[in-house]
């Protein structure tokens, strides 16, 4: 995929005059730093960086806040009733799903809780959930909480997918098999379809497809998935989907979660929700009525009126992927990250070894992250970073994360840490 001399500062260079996104990056406000040659931000996983134009977006708020006061749900150049609809069209865009199915709501957590307590249903001798082996811990926390709460142990009821031994991946047919045992005692899986720690990313319509076999609901926590994959979860028939902005989306700390509910569950009476008056009928949302109307979409699980500035923030991030859109993000970020991976291993294999799955022409398995583990003092390193102008993510005991963004990172700042890295050994 690469040349020798694209292990160059030179070659880095020129791939980047080449990139068609390269434009992308001056939208981005970058980290100060001490370093003469600025900052070198792989951190985007957790949290992106701030798109200049949210200044903007903001400041509009606060204008129409001063001049309108209440009226500002009615009137303005955005007015705030409306405003989650905003997002609508570009997060249907984003996970391929349609208007009616997905909707910017809450953090991420809650709409968890919101969705297991639709979805999660077990009965006495169907009860199981499928998670991954390393799941982030709030997830674990919440579909731990879920199975207490419906009188299940933990212990007995969440079941993790078994990586082979050595390995931190899960190989698929080892995934597909291990839904195929758990079999008709399985009432849910929910894994994240970008794992958070190794970079993997699971094959949504396929795992989706053995669960439903089973008589399952399927679910996925896309926090590392939405804006870093290509998604179809109305074509791949998921049960329902949630997710964060304030990783890949670059919406700023706390930004809006969002969720996707697939329409063949919209207007089931049979399926319990836990209901707010965001989700009643908007035509009679103000009439104040004793008994919950639910809009017929993925509306109805709404709670609250949503919070303005964090939609504005993630207005004008959202703005920025319609432009570029998912399909060219993912193809930057494919050889991006993949020029990552040769450089490590051109300049650093000895001391490094990548767990995330290598690149596939023929499927995602992989997102803009690399997994690495350090044969060598990873703390010390992670300590040096900062005088350089580094900021990556380090997880006990010896893995670096590393993010290439493919919206503002470019070629050479991959080429610039790998420098930092080799000169380190």
């Amino acid at each position: 995929m690469f040349e020798a001399n694209q292990n160059s500062l030179e070659g880095a260079k020129q791939l980047d005059a080449n990139c068609p996104l390269r434009k992308f990056r001056d939208e981005f406000e970058f980290p100060e730093s001490e370093n003469s040659e600025g900052t070198l931000y792989f951190a985007g996983h957790s949290l992106g960086l701030m798109p200049k134009r949210v200044r903007g977006v903001m400041e509009d708020e606060l204008n129409a806040w001063g001049k309108y006061g209440v009226e500002g749900h009615f009137e303005g150049k955005h007015p705030w009733l409306p405003y989650h609809e905003n997002i609508t069209e570009s997060f249907s865009r984003l996970v391929g799903g349609k208007t009616t199915e997905v909707v910017a709501m809450n953090s991420l957590t809650v709409n968890l809780h919101l969705m297991l307590t639709s979805f999660y249903r077990p009965t006495k001798n169907k009860f199981k959930i499928l998670i991954e082996n390393n799941t982030f811990p709030s997830d674990q926390y919440a579909v731990d909480s879920q199975a207490r709460f419906h009188g299940f142990n933990p212990e007995e009821a969440v079941v993790e997918l078994r990586p082979r031994e050595g390995e931190m991946t899960v190989r698929e047919e080892d995934l597909l098999a291990q839904i195929d045992e758990i079999g008709d005692e399985l009432a849910l899986v929910m894994l994240g379809n970008c794992n958070y720690l190794s970079g993997q990313c699971f094959d949504m319509e396929a795992i989706t497809k053995r669960g439903h076999g089973h008589g399952a609901m399927v679910g996925f926590n896309l926090a590392h998935g939405a804006g870093n994959l290509v998604l179809s979860l109305h074509d791949w028939n998921v049960d329902f989907a949630v997710w964060c902005s304030y990783k890949y989306l670059n919406s700023g700390p706390g930004g809006m979660a969002g969720a996707f509910v697939h329409e063949n569950h919209h207007g089931d009476a049979s399926i319990p929700r836990f209901e707010g008056w965001w989700g009643n009928n908007k035509k009679n949302r103000f009439q104040m009525k004793r008994r919950f109307d639910p809009i017929n979409s993925v509306e109805a699980w709404q709670l609250s009126n949503p919070p303005i500035f964090q939609l504005a923030s993630l207005r004008a991030s959202m703005e920025i992927y319609d432009e570029a859109t998912m399909p060219a993000i993912r193809k930057k970020g494919d050889h991006l990250t993949s020029y990552l991976e040769w450089l490590l291993s051109e300049n650093c294999g000895s001391f490094v070894e990548v767990q995330t799955p290598a690149f596939r022409e023929d499927k995602q398995v992989r997102g803009s992250m690399l997994s690495v583990k350090m044969t060598k003092d990873p703390k010390q390193l992670v300590n040096s970073f900062k005088d350089k102008g580094v900021i990556c993510d380090f997880r006990e005991p010896d893995i670096l994360r590393m993010a290439p963004a493919p919206l503002y990172n470019s070629y050479e700042d991959v080429f610039r840490l790998v420098q930092i890295i080799k000169d380190f050994s």
